[in-house]
């Protein structure tokens, strides 16, 4: 009742307030948690692997075998008719990149993998950068700014402020690095649905978008480019988003909860 009276105080000063079902109970927080431990464990398990020579579909394969032997599913197979159990993004690929076993990895390459994992039905879902053998300066550089886009992100997010400060933080530091962030994709709600609201935009408006209160779950996930903010969408496969100037890109996500105090990285 305390939190509501709370809510009801910044919505009638105007502010953009999350409806109940953005607001998880204990039981979802402590379900969507255990899918977050489960999906982070995945990421550890297929981190080895991610090296040159090996092809995409086969870290597909990796990622599904052991989410099934976790007893969790895979979120991403058959989501909306995407054919895998996880995207793999490889340089100018800004996100949704489907694997292939004739994509093989090559030395210097930069890679996204984006894992989410369904268990006892709440879903965690994260993705990490990988740099192939010997990197350029220049990718690396755009993979290490990106983690710490993410991070200021993540610290930006608390309890009582906006959801629109996190974007604002996360642009300012890639801006400041020479880097563009992509628009027209963001993070989301999470937990008991693969993508819920609230939509999270990486560019932001200071103290705009939802009041963010504690029992909130979303995902932060820059994508940030070497080059101009624009992409597009490959219509053969229906998935696949590159980079409209075909620079590099990078991305990194963690599912984080609102607490009382600050933020928790729920899957990472």
């Amino acid at each position: 009742m305390h939190m509501d009276e709370q809510i009801e105080a910044f919505r009638l000063k105007g502010a953009k307030v999350p409806t109940h079902r953005m607001i998880k109970t204990k039981e979802q927080i402590d379900g969507v948690r255990k899918a977050g431990e489960m999906n982070t464990k995945v990421l550890d398990y297929i981190e080895p692997y991610v090296k040159e020579g090996i092809s995409t579909g086969e870290l597909d394969r990796l990622v599904h075998e052991y989410t099934i032997k976790l007893g969790c599913i895979p979120a991403c197979l058959n989501y909306k008719g995407y054919p895998k159990s996880v995207c793999t993004s490889i340089d100018e690929v800004v996100c949704h990149g489907i694997p292939d076993d004739q994509r093989i990895l090559k030395q210097g390459e930069i890679i996204n993998v984006d894992c989410t994992t369904i268990c006892n039905g709440y879903f965690g879902d994260a993705s990490r950068m990988y740099c192939i053998g010997d990197v350029s300066p220049e990718k690396m550089r755009l993979v290490q700014v990106t983690k710490e886009c993410l991070n200021i992100g993540y610290e930006t997010a608390k309890p009582w402020t906006f959801l629109g400060d996190v974007g604002v933080a996360v642009n300012r530091h890639a801006m400041e690095n020479g880097y563009s962030v992509v628009r027209k994709i963001g993070g989301h709600g999470v937990g008991v649905a693969f993508h819920e609201d609230p939509w999270v935009s990486h560019i932001g408006t200071p103290g705009g978008d939802y009041l963010l209160v504690p029992g909130m779950i979303f995902t932060i996930e820059p994508m940030v480019n070497m080059g101009k903010a624009d992409v597009w969408q490959d219509e053969t496969d229906g998935w696949t988003v590159r980079t409209e100037d075909g620079s590099p890109s990078a991305q990194w996500e963690y599912t984080i909860l609102i607490t009382e105090t600050g933020a928790e990285i729920l899957s990472r």
